[in-house]
């Protein structure tokens, strides 16, 4: 079994390797790796995560924190909110964002057309039912 760590070790090579494109699940979806430092710990990480770029806004992209479904949210979304701003490499490009978080319509709206363009994203948010709402976060380049 590959632990996970593991396993972001590899599609962040690739997605270095590769300007930004990854194969595997992620294959043909828009992933960038998203930096943060542990609130607790201090220790600096990089998350690779699936986004969602703005309509209208290219200095805006979306994160879900779905873990997957899973009944708790991901470290690093604690990280963020409590940090309010971190960096993020897009493509071939690396760049400070500011972290807030997306709440009411405007979370549903977002959440709604990622699960429509992803369906797994649905299925994490039926496996979350009762449980959690999966947080959105906008990161505005800054």
């Amino acid at each position: 079994m590959v632990r996970m760590s593991d396993w972001n070790a590899n599609i962040i090579a690739e997605f270095r390797a590769n300007e930004g494109r990854v194969g595997g699940p992620f294959e043909g979806a828009p992933v960038l790796l998203l930096h943060h430092r542990g609130r607790k710990s201090g220790r600096e990480s990089v998350t690779p995560t699936m986004y969602m770029a703005d309509d209208q806004d290219p200095d805006l992209v979306y994160v879900f924190a779905s873990k997957a479904g899973a009944p708790t949210n991901p470290d690093w979304y604690y990280n963020l909110t409590t940090a309010g701003s971190t960096q993020i490499e897009r493509g071939t490009e690396t760049y400070p964002v500011a972290v807030a978080e997306v709440t009411g319509a405007d979370r549903d709206r977002i959440f709604d057309e990622q699960a429509r363009r992803y369906p797994g994203f649905a299925e994490y948010a039926e496996k979350t039912a009762g449980i959690r709402t999966i947080p959105v976060l906008s990161l505005r380049r800054s």
